[in-house]
């Protein structure tokens, strides 16, 4: 045995594979970054799936048990996973926790004037939905790859070598995204989409960005919040309205009935599509969103 051992090691060959380090993350999109950044030496699990949304998200005894077994947990933060306390404390949680979004600049939220006053959900004032902005993915890769190299110091070398990577990546969809924009005149820049998670977006790009629903899909829009956001999209001169990817659609069909403006397609707000869909990473998702929002001001 002692031979063998030997004779694998003195061929540059493990004897063992390594053990990879369990990760989850809170849903789709933070899943994709940490498998970007931790590559072959992470087994990362997504609490909250590919199409799935993470406002509404209720935590399983089988989520219970991913969290109990993993080594590092990392979340997005900014009040967008409220269930995650229960869920930390449930399962006894005594690894690292990243909170990917942890220095950003925030943008506060609007008020949602179109939610019901009477839904009784209260998300803070802070817009959690900062990975629509690219530069600030930048803070999320350094703080994964932290966090990563915390739980993992073997793999510093490799972690800052996938983020130096992946954060050029992100920078050039970035680059991308603004010529994109910059060819169409600032007056015509204009939206409206299911609930508000394109602020960020908008904040990057100079869109003006209109939503039926506030910054979580939990708040619901009253009829009289439709009937202003029909006249604002009339006053505004907005081209299309956009659909989202784990969203009830009735109610934007409605609004476009109305307002008499066409339905653009479907975006990728709070979620990745499946494998085979075309936003099934975030640099996926981001050009995705960003040509067919494109194709509305043509």
């Amino acid at each position: 045995m002692k031979k063998t051992l030997a004779a694998l090691l003195l061929l540059g060959m493990p004897a063992l594979a390594l053990a990879k380090v369990p990760v989850v993350a809170s849903f789709s999109i933070i899943a994709d970054m940490t498998r970007e950044i931790g590559g072959d030496r992470v087994e990362v699990v997504s609490l909250v799936g590919p199409d799935q949304d993470a406002h509404v998200f209720q935590p399983s005894p089988a989520d219970i048990k991913k969290v109990s077994a993993a080594k590092v947990l990392v979340t997005n933060g900014l009040g967008l996973e409220g269930w995650m306390t229960r869920l930390d404390k449930a399962a006894n949680f005594r690894g690292a926790t990243v909170v990917a979004s942890k220095g950003i600049k925030t943008r506060q939220a609007p008020e949602e004037e179109h939610a019901d006053e009477d839904h009784g959900h209260d998300h803070g004032d802070v817009d959690p939905h900062a990975w629509h902005d690219p530069a600030r993915v930048q803070t999320y890769i350094k703080n994964i790859s932290a966090g990563l190299i915390q739980a993992d110091p073997a793999g510093k070398a490799e972690y800052q070598r996938r983020a130096a990577d992946y954060a050029a990546r992100v920078k050039a969809v970035d680059d991308w995204a603004k010529q994109q924009f910059a060819a169409v005149p600032a007056a015509k820049r204009k939206m409206l989409t299911s609930h508000d998670a394109f602020g960020y977006l908008g904040e990057r790009y100079q869109l003006k960005v209109l939503a039926i629903q506030g910054v979580s899909t939990e708040s619901e829009a009253s009829a009289k919040g439709v009937a202003q956001l029909t006249r604002q999209v009339r006053k505004e001169g907005v081209t299309a309205i956009f659909m989202e990817n784990m969203s009830d659609a009735r109610l934007l069909k409605q609004l476009s009935a109305e307002a008499k403006v066409r339905i653009g397609g479907k975006l990728y707000a709070d979620a990745l599509s499946g494998p085979s869909g075309p936003a099934a990473s975030y640099l996926q998702l981001m050009r995705y969103n960003v040509d067919t929002i494109m194709k509305s001001f043509r």
